[in-house]
């Protein structure tokens, strides 16, 4: 084989195996800053939260709700595009299985992402009523219909039980002892609030498979709440999980308060909250960090339990690490009164 003819099939095979490179995928999943969304902002249908049932007042700044841009779980991630992110600073590579575990659908992850949201949601807006001082009442709630049991169709997950055979309850093991003391084959009675109408249900109790001699109904049973106030999203159905719960609450706190919490600053943040205003470490911050600074965030809020995973990213936005939401309440208030020694730092 003469010289041409080496070069040529060295170029060829070097075409080739560069082609099987980029084409052939890798299990792994990309991280990029998202786009923030400015909770405090209105759309063409009306503001993104929206409080009806208790006074609201004007807020002031923005509020920037932070998200990863993630490939989607029917998208390809070649060898050179993972290493890519990978080793850029502002994105990430993840292991493919920990984001889309294996064995689960496309859709399944999905409906998982939506359910985390909107239990951010609510207990988002119990966290802030609280932190506002306005009643909230726990309540034994309905988790869940086994639709091929008794209750399928009569009582719907979301449920506030406020009684069970005219005996009112306060606990779901009151719930669960007044069913299961009730007679196989007999009427249960229900006075449910859904949503927010009192209704009185009637569901036939069937046998338990673990004790036929016990009433069972087919539900799942866990905590609600109960209050006055009305709050709304208007968000993208594209913007999912848990993360987004200590933003939602300090925009419901915002609107519920007489003065702005954000002054006329641009705050970003993220976490994790539960109906106590405990604030949770959440994955990605590192890349919703980045993209808070390049919408021009100056301070953003993170879980504290975060701060390590930020220690070596070097932006310019401020970032101020809380264990619950009214330390984050706290801080936006120090910094708007100028008292930025209060304010504690991931350092």
């Amino acid at each position: 084989m003469n010289r041409n003819a080496v070069a040529i099939s060295s170029s060829v095979l070097f075409v080739i195996l560069a082609a099987i490179l980029v084409l052939t995928p890798v299990p792994y999943v990309t991280w990029r800053p998202g786009t923030p969304v400015n909770v405090l902002a209105s759309t063409d249908s009306g503001p993104i939260i929206q409080v009806s049932g208790a006074p609201t007042y004007e807020t002031s700044g923005e509020l920037l709700l932070t998200v990863v841009s993630t490939s989607k779980v029917t998208s390809n991630v070649s060898l050179p595009e993972a290493m890519m992110v990978y080793f850029a600073e502002d994105s990430d590579a993840m292991p493919r299985d920990l984001i889309y575990p294996p064995g689960k659908s496309g859709e399944e992850v999905s409906a998982e992402a939506v359910a985390s949201m909107d239990t951010s949601r609510t207990n988002a807006i119990v966290a802030a009523l609280r932190a506002a001082g306005i009643s909230v009442t726990e309540r034994p709630m309905v988790s869940s219909v086994v639709m091929s049991g008794p209750a399928g169709g009569r009582l719907e997950p979301g449920d506030l039980v406020l009684a069970v055979n005219e005996q009112p309850v306060t606990t779901t093991v009151e719930v669960a002892r007044l069913v299961g003391s009730s007679q196989v084959g007999g009427p249960v009675t229900f006075e449910v609030s859904r949503d927010g109408a009192p209704q009185t249900v009637s569901v036939t109790t069937a046998p338990s498979s673990q004790d036929s001699s016990r009433a069972m109904v087919g539900i799942g049973l866990g905590i609600g709440y109960e209050y006055s106030p009305r709050v709304s999203y208007g968000l993208s159905d594209d913007i999912v999980g848990p993360s987004a719960g200590l933003v939602f609450a300090l925009g419901i706190y915002d609107r519920l308060t007489e003065n702005p919490l954000m002054g006329d600053e641009v705050v970003a943040g993220t976490g994790e909250i539960d109906p106590s205003g405990q604030v949770r470490p959440i994955g990605g911050v590192r890349q919703k960090i980045k993209g808070a600074e390049a919408a021009g965030a100056s301070v953003f809020l993170l879980p504290l339990d975060n701060c390590e995973a930020v220690a070596d990213l070097k932006t310019g936005v401020r970032l101020v690490p809380v264990a619950t939401l009214r330390d984050a309440i706290a801080a936006l208030q120090f910094l708007d009164e100028g008292n930025e020694a209060e304010v504690p730092t991931c350092d």
